[in-house]
C-alpha cells in the first residue's frame, strides 16, 4: 500500500472512530444517569415510569420515561443506534487497516505462532464472532436469572478469550482483539436485541396492542452490560500505546484486573446517580486492581523486577551519557533506523513512527529513555521483533543504558 495513503487512511479512520465512540459513550453514560435519576410522578402509574428535571446550557429539561411504552406513539421519535453502529463499523475497518493489512508489524509474532496474514485475520474475526455467539447464548439462558452468576461466567469467558488471543497474536494484537470482542458484544446488543425489541414495542402500539414488558427488560439488561464494559474497552483500545501492558506474558491477567477496575467505577456512578449514596470503597478496589495490573506488568521484565526488589541487576538503572558506543550505534542502525529515519526505507511507512529518529548517534542519545522503555524493559520494539534483534544485543543496549 502507498505509505501516504496508509498513513492518512489510518488517521481518518482513527479520527472517525474516536468521534463516533465519544457520541456512543456519551449517550450511554447519559441514559444510564437518566435512568437512575427518574423519580415517580402522579401522571405515570407506579412502577411504569417516572420523570427527571435537569438544568443545562441555560435552560431546564423535563424528561419522562415509560418503562414499557406510552399510551400513544408521538409524532417525532429519536432513535439512538447509529452512534453504536458507526463506532463498530469504523473500528472494524481500523482493525483491518492497521492490524490485518500490516499484520507483520502489529499482529503476527513468529515467536508466539507462525501465521499467514489470512490465517491471522481469520482467527481475529472468528474470535469476534465467537464472542458474540457465546455471550448471546449466556444472556439468553437461565444464567440471566442470576445477574451475579451471569457476570461471573461472562468475566471468565472474556479472560479465556484474552488468553486465547495472547496464544495466537502479538501482545498488542491480543489486547486490541480482546477489546474488539467486548465492543462487538456491545454493538451486538444494540443491533440484535435493543433496537429490534424497541421496534416490536412500536409495532404493538401502532397495531393497538399492549406491548410485552419483557422486551424493555431485556433491552435494559443488555444496555446495563454495555455500560459496565465501556471503560475496560477504552483501556484496551489505547493499550497499544503503552508497551508495559501488552508485552507482559500475563497480559490476559491485566485484562481481568482492568475489567474489575472499570466496572467498579461505573458501579460507583450508577449508584450515585440513583441517589443510593457514594460508595467510596469502590475507588479503593479500582485503585488496588490497577496497582495489581502495574505490578503484573513489571514482574515480566528484569528492570521491573529489580525496581520491585525481586531481582538484582548487573547495574542500577540510570540513563547513560550522550556518548553512544560503536556497538550500540551499530545495533540501533541495523535494527531500528530503517523505520526511525528521516526517510524510512520500510515499506508502508511515510514517516518515522511518532516522529522518533534514530539514524544518528545524536538522535540515539536524545531518545535513550525511549529505547530503554521500548527495546529493553518491554521488548515492544522492533514490533514482533521483525528485524530479529537478539537477546545479546538487547543486553548490550541495557548495559549502555545503565551505569555501574
Amino acid at each position: 500500500m502507498d505509505p501516504i495513503l496508509a498513513e492518512w487512511g489510518g488517521l481518518i479512520l482513527r479520527w472517525t472512530h474516536i468521534i463516533t465512540g465519544i457520541a456512543w459513550i456519551g449517550s450511554s453514560f447519559y441514559f444510564m444517569h437518566l435512568d437512575a435519576a427518574i423519580r415517580a410522578i402522579p401522571e405515570i402509574p407506579a412502577g411504569k415510569g417516572g420523570e427527571a428535571w435537569e438544568v443545562h446550557g441555560g435552560g431546564f429539561y423535563q424528561v419522562r420515561k415509560y418503562l414499557v411504552a406510552p399510551e400513544k406513539l408521538p409524532d417525532e421519535l429519536m432513535w439512538h443506534k447509529w452512534e453504536s453502529y458507526s463506532t463498530w463499523i469504523s473500528g472494524f475497518f481500523l482493525l483491518i487497516w492497521v492490524y490485518y493489512l500490516s499484520s507483520d508489524l502489529y499482529l503476527i509474532d513468529p515467536a508466539i505462532r507462525v501465521l499467514t496474514p489470512w490465517q491471522a485475520a481469520g482467527i481475529g474475526i472468528g474470535g469476534l464472532v465467537l464472542g458474540w455467539v457465546v455471550y448471546n447464548f449466556l444472556v439468553s439462558s437461565k444464567l440471566a436469572d442470576s445477574p451475579v452468576l451471569l457476570a461471573s461466567v461472562g468475566f471468565a469467558f472474556i479472560m479465556a478469550m484474552a488468553y486465547f488471543f495472547q496464544m495466537m497474536f502479538s501482545g498488542r494484537g491480543a489486547l486490541i482483539h480482546t477489546g474488539a470482542l467486548m465492543a462487538t458484544i456491545m454493538t451486538g446488543n444494540v443491533a440484535m436485541n435493543i433496537i429490534p425489541n424497541q421496534k416490536k414495542v412500536i409495532a404493538d402500539l401502532i397495531a393497538g396492542r399492549t406491548p410485552n414488558p419483557e422486551y424493555g427488560k431485556q433491552a435494559k439488561t443488555r444496555s446495563t452490560h454495555n455500560n459496565y464494559l465501556t471503560l475496560p474497552v477504552i483501556f484496551l483500545m489505547i493499550s497499544g500505546h503503552y508497551p508495559l501492558t501488552f508485552t507482559s506474558p500475563h497480559a490476559w491477567v491485566i485484562v481481568g484486573l482492568v475489567l474489575v477496575a472499570g466496572a467498579i467505577v461505573r458501579y460507583f456512578y450508577n449508584q450515585r446517580h440513583a441517589g443510593k449514596g457514594n460508595k467510596w470503597w469502590t475507588w479503593v478496589v479500582a485503585a488496588i486492581a490497577l496497582i495489581a495490573a502495574a505490578f503484573v506488568s513489571m514482574v515480566s521484565n528484569p528492570i521491573g523486577r529489580a525496581r520491585l526488589g525481586l531481582a538484582a541487576l548487573e547495574a542500577p538503572v540510570a540513563i547513560a551519557s550522550a556518548h553512544v558506543p560503536a556497538d550500540v550505534n551499530e545495533i540501533i542502525t541495523s535494527r531500528c533506523s530503517m523505520c526511525h529515519a528521516a526517510e524510512p526505507v520500510w515499506a508502508g511507512l511515510a514517516s518515522a513512527p511518532k516522529g522518533i529518529l534514530l539514524d544518528s548517534p545524536e538522535q540515539i542519545a536524545r531518545n535513550a529513555s525511549l529505547i530503554m522503555e521500548q527495546a529493553v524493559m518491554t521488548n515492544a520494539m522492533p514490533p514482533n521483533n521483525i528485524t530479529e534483534i537478539t537477546k545479546d544485543e538487547r543486553h548490550v543496549l541495557a548495559m549502555w543504558l545503565t551505569r555501574r
